[in-house]
């Protein structure tokens, strides 16, 4: 089920009378509950907004709706939806959404901000004055409330972990990163994992293989995401910066990404000055016009927001056919040697 409606563990929760403190009129039922209106299931649901009010849904009376309790988790809509001879992906999804249109999770009394508070139509339809006040406990809470807390709780754990292994680690230090992760990770010596489409600075669309750290791990792609080549088709108007500015390219982005495009990424990644360059095996492949899959999202192993799409990747190829690929051996060799590694 969807990790949006978890809250970090551990983390420091807000307490009711903070609320009232920073001027915001607390109101448990509509920050806790999923809102839901007419308007909201029409964006959602469109046609489908009436089947949806009379399957799952209770009036309230003032133009809102609640779930039905047989309906109030994404658990019990699973299990409906799992018992039902064709099974509507869409209405599931949309259901899962609905019931993430929340502000804050509670937790014994005190109160943990969701994720991405600020995409809900729950926080869009807040008074002005109310979405700016809430905004600036929501970055509080995320980045400067926990700070001290969890780098105590680092300080604590990981120089405990790395006495008892001799590997090297390497710190996901990515998307939401409190203030405290880069000084935590420079005094424990922790690698960075350094990924072009995801640039750590603010104002740049993409990070640089060539500018990363020493003490870091880069990778065109992690198990997390697209492939090199499911990128290339999936976020177009980006690829055709990257193509011009970050290639240096003229010209229109080829639609798809060919097997020299992906072996510049690739090269780009292993001239780096990080410690390791590390790729996915399709990425690789996906320098090879006989070995490459046909389909590029075929080569996706996980997408963290669908909770069905994880793990699928298979290998299309069987070993004895990869040693006897003397071509792509041959280069990939090449070009590992080249780069100095």
């Amino acid at each position: 089920f969807e990790g949006i409606l978890g809250h970090f563990v551990p983390a420091i929760p807000v307490e009711e009378d903070e609320f009232a403190a920073r001027g915001i009129a607390f109101d448990r039922q509509r920050f806790t509950q999923p809102f839901i209106t007419d308007a909201v299931l029409q964006e959602i649901f469109s046609k489908e907004s009436a089947n949806v009010k009379r399957t799952f849904l209770n009036a309230k009376g003032d133009g809102r709706y609640s779930f039905k309790p047989e309906f109030a988790t994404q658990q019990q809509i699973e299990k409906y939806f799992a018992a039902q001879k064709k099974r509507d992906a869409l209405l599931e999804s949309g259901l899962f959404d609905l019931i993430s249109n929340v502000i804050l999770f509670e937790d014994g009394g005190g109160f943990h901000f969701r994720l991405g508070v600020e995409q809900t139509a729950s926080f869009k339809d807040l008074p002005p004055d109310t979405k700016a006040k809430l905004r600036e406990h929501y970055l509080h809470y995320f980045f400067r409330r926990q700070d001290d807390f969890w780098k105590q709780e680092a300080m604590r754990k990981l120089p405990a972990l790395k006495r008892v292994t001799n590997m090297l680690i390497c710190g996901e230090d990515l998307g939401m990163v409190p203030e405290c992760v880069p000084s935590v990770m420079k005094d424990l010596g922790l690698l960075s994992l350094e990924i072009q489409r995801m640039p750590k600075k603010l104002g740049q669309e993409f990070s640089r293989p060539a500018d990363a750290p020493y003490l870091s791990v880069v990778t065109p792609s992690t198990h997390d995401m697209s492939t090199i080549r499911g990128w290339w088709v999936e976020e177009r108007p980006l690829i055709q910066k990257f193509f011009n500015y970050e290639l240096g390219l003229p010209g229109e982005a080829p639609a798809e990404a060919g097997p020299e495009m992906v072996q510049t990424v690739v090269r780009q990644h292993l001239e780096s000055p990080a410690m390791w360059s590390i790729f996915q095996l399709q990425d690789l492949l996906g320098m090879d016009e006989e070995l490459r899959h046909s389909h590029a999202q075929a080569e996706r192993i996980n997408i963290p927001a669908d909770p069905k799409h994880y793990w699928r990747y298979r290998m299309h190829l069987t070993l004895e056919q990869l040693q006897k690929a003397k071509n792509f051996n041959e280069e990939l060799h090449g070009l590992i040697r080249q780069s100095g590694r």
